[in-house]
This record gives C-alpha cells, structure tokens and sequence, in this order.
C-alpha cells in the first residue's frame, strides 16, 4: 500500500522480499524516507526480532536505481487476517492477547528524545507532536484538502503543551501494529492462531505507547475480542489528561489515513475523514487548556 513489494525468488536461497520505496516526489512529507526509518529502527526491535525477516541488503545510495530499496527473508504462515477468518470468533481472543505481549515488548523500550526513530530528535513530547502536525498540515494542504480542523487541532495541542509534556520518558511505537502486518500459522496446522511473523515496522516514533496505532484500532471495538489485548498488554491511563491526549493521537491518525486514502484513490473517504477531524477540532477547541 505505500512500498512496490515484491516475491523474488533466488536460485541460491528460495523466495525473498524486495521493497522498493515511491520517488521522492512522490513521499508526502510526513511520509518521507520511511524505509530509512525502519532500517534505523532495527535495533531498537531486538524484542521482536524472532517474528521480524531479516534484512538481507539495503541500498539508499540511488546509484542502482532511483529509489530506496531492500531485500528481507520472506516470513512464513499466512497472512493474519486470512488466517483469522479460518478460526471460529471464540478463538481469536487468544490472537489478541499475543497482540497485546508484542506491543507491550516493543512499548518497554525506551528512548533517548521524542520523533520519529530515523528523523529529527526534540527534547518535549509536544514539540515532536507538534513537528507531527505541522507536517500533516503541509501534506493535507499539498493535494489540496481544507486544512483548517488540523490548524485548529495544533493550536490546541500548542494550548495543551503542559498536558502532553506529562510524557517525560520516550518509548518505542511501532506505528502500524496490526492485523495487516501480522502473520499467522497455518491454520491446518494449528488449534488456534498463533502470530509467527510481524512487518513492515517502518513507521517507528519515540513517544507516548497511547499514541501507537495499535491502541487506536483496539479501542475502536470495544466489548469485542479485542479486549483479550488488555490481559497482557496492561489497562490504559484513565485520567482526564490521558483522555485528553488521546484525542490528538486519534486526530493524527485520521489525518493519515486521509493522506492514505487520497493517495489510494479512495476519495470517497475524504469527506467522512474530514468531518471526523472538524469534530475532534471543536471538542478540542471548546476544552482549551483541558
């Protein structure tokens, strides 16, 4: 959906991965060099490393071709969502609890300063939630889509500093934790899902774990089985000021996924996005300062 991704197969080592990044050109700002992103983050994954492939080689020089681009091992199983759809509902709480130990892993690891993990460091949490939005705006205002709510959202948030500085120590997000970039067991060969495989991690950040993808999609179900990833991921901060910056966190995501959706060509999606975020912007903007 963002990388040219294909299946290679070698005749000395079987079937790999090559991932060829869009042109320049073509790289919203807040989506730039994201695969230089990844490559920066793999040390920081250690935790995960047995369910992540391999980085075989990887070439950001343009020498070769005009893009950046990488060799991975090829991760077996299936892919999680064809996987789940082979498993009675009752079963995939258990898939969700595995979800919820790897975002908790990859949320343990701490950081140095707050950004994203190949880009620009800041010493607050709000500057680089703020360096965030400012990269939104431009993007959204690029392929000309009214970027008013995102202004009125960054204002608040610039209003909301000391609320969102409460995060004083960095940790590792992902960035898009979820069932897309999961792979399952066969399900012929297991009584019940179990992950063996996680990817594309080029979306990395040092921030707030509330602000990870992977929180946005589970609270979207409540009383679903989605609620197993609490079991092992731990409850979520309850105050007022968490509520609070979860509004922001959602109001980014959105902001991407609108990014996405143009870049896709789903533009029926925009005008649904964008009312979304018109509301956060005036829930926002009527609790100033919280």
């Amino acid at each position: 959906m963002y990388n040219t991704t294909y299946r290679v197969t070698l005749a000395d080592r079987g079937s790999v991965i090559l991932r060829v990044a869009p042109e320049a050109g073509r790289q919203f700002v807040s989506e730039r060099e994201l695969m230089r992103n990844e490559y920066a983050s793999l040390p920081y994954l250690a935790p995960i490393a047995s369910l992540m492939p391999r980085t075989l080689a990887a070439d950001f020089t343009h020498e070769l071709v005009g893009r950046d681009y990488l060799f991975q091992t090829c991760l077996g199983g299936v892919p999680a969502a064809e996987g789940l759809a082979r498993y009675p509902r009752a079963a995939w709480a258990g898939f969700f609890r595995q979800m919820g130990s790897i975002a908790r892993r990859i949320h343990d690891v701490r950081g140095a300063r707050f950004g994203v993990v190949g880009g620009r460091g800041y010493l607050t949490w709000s500057a680089a939630l703020l360096a965030l939005f400012g990269e939104l705006v431009e993007d959204t205002e690029r392929i000309g889509v009214d970027a008013a709510s995102l202004v009125g959202i960054a204002s608040s948030a610039e209003r909301d500093r000391g609320i969102l500085d409460e995060i004083v120590e960095p940790r590792l997000l992902h960035g898009d934790l979820w069932i897309i970039n999961v792979m399952v067991a066969d399900p012929d060969e297991a009584e019940e899902p179990v992950i063996t495989g996680v990817f594309d991690c080029d979306r990395t950040l040092w921030g707030d774990p509330e602000a990870d993808w992977t929180i946005e999609m589970v609270t979207r179900k409540p009383g679903t089985e989605r609620d197993a990833f609490w079991d092992t991921y731990g409850k979520l901060n309850a105050t007022p000021e968490a509520v609070r910056r979860r509004q922001y966190y959602r109001a980014r995501h959105l902001a991407a996924i609108r990014l996405e959706a143009f870049r896709l060509g789903k533009t029926d999606d925009l005008p649904r996005l964008t009312m979304e975020l018109e509301a956060i912007a005036a829930g926002l903007k009527s609790r100033a300062g919280g």
